[in-house]
């Protein structure tokens, strides 16, 4: 969490609570030490001039009761999450095909740009102040919207198949759609291969909704699929990849989460070691490459040999 964010939820904190809040639970919701704590009330009262006022008997801080009312932080203070979530809904509705549910979508649009309308303070135009760039997205395809109301409605679908290997047809139960890395997936059971599997939408040449339902896969087992492991192809984790990352290279990769499930720590030598849970090696393999000579693979001598090979090939295409 960082200063701006502890001072949005410090402001929510005092303004939310009736009673004066204990330092000890300032720490708490801020996520940080006593002396982070400190530097944070006195941001608030001394740089935004925010009424805070400290009860000695109670022991904890509060808004000054005759201006609670009327203290608000100035101009718009959504935190990070929050004005990402906003701006990328918007930009998501403007780019719907014009004249498709606009009678539906309007009020949803009115809603946001009221909430990102902040020409009080001084700041006109935020949408084009701040840009979401999508990276390496592909076309959805044409089939978003049969395989979206499959989904809804617990139905089987037919599809064509177009993976790395050939095109195949094989027939589905659908679970869930996931958007990751801005693209979109389909997480299904595969009634050709009798086993979990994750389909790219933009690789679903054709699709037919087929009458049966679907065959309902439990809960706890798409968690163990498809959260347990690295990457979007994951599969249930089997294997545990050790990184160790250079010290000006893990300074920036410690704050970064791989994975729910990763172990980290700073090794004596100033090295950063990141230990991740995964199945499929092929997205972790391409997230390691990335980061280039700032990243070695220490185990398992299996995953260290595969991402050799592909410095090898990589470097044999300029020789």
């Amino acid at each position: 969490m960082n200063h701006f964010d502890r001072i949005y939820d410090l402001h929510k904190l005092l303004a939310s609570s009736r009673y004066p809040v204990p330092r000890r639970r300032i720490e708490e919701v801020l996520e940080c030490s006593r002396a982070t704590a400190k530097r944070t009330v006195e941001s608030l009262r001394a740089y935004l001039g925010a009424p805070i006022a400290y009860d000695r008997k109670l022991k904890g801080f509060y808004y000054d009761r005759d201006d609670e009312q009327n203290y608000e932080l100035p101009g718009l203070w959504f935190n990070a999450s929050e004005l990402h979530a906003l701006l990328s809904v918007q930009q998501l509705l403007l780019n719907i095909q014009p004249g498709l549910l606009d009678k539906q979508l309007a009020p949803l649009r009115k809603r946001i740009d009221s909430l990102l309308d902040i020409q009080q303070s001084g700041v006109e135009n935020l949408d084009h102040r701040i840009r979401i760039l999508s990276i390496a997205a592909r076309p959805v395809g044409n089939h978003f919207q049969p395989i979206a109301g499959a989904v809804a409605q617990q139905r089987r679908l037919h599809i064509h198949y177009q993976s790395q290997q050939q095109e195949s047809a094989r027939e589905i139960s659908p679970q869930r759609l996931t958007h990751y890395r801005d693209n979109w997936y389909l997480d299904a059971w595969c009634h050709l291969r009798g086993a979990l599997r994750t389909f790219a939408l933009d690789a679903i040449s054709s699709v037919k909704v087929l009458p049966d339902p679907i065959k309902q896969i439990a809960e706890a087992q798409l968690m163990r699929h498809y959260s347990s492991a690295y990457g979007i192809f994951s599969g249930e984790a089997d294997q545990q990849a050790v990184l160790q990352f250079s010290a000006e290279a893990g300074r920036r990769v410690s704050r970064e989460v791989w994975h729910p499930a990763q172990q980290s720590e700073w090794l004596e030598d100033g090295r950063y070691q990141l230990t991740i849970p995964y199945h499929n090696p092929a997205e972790l393999i391409m997230d390691i490459l990335r980061h280039g000579p700032d990243v070695e693979v220490i185990a398992p001598a299996t995953l260290r040999q595969q991402v050799i090979e592909r410095v090898e090939k990589t470097a044999a295409q300029y020789i």
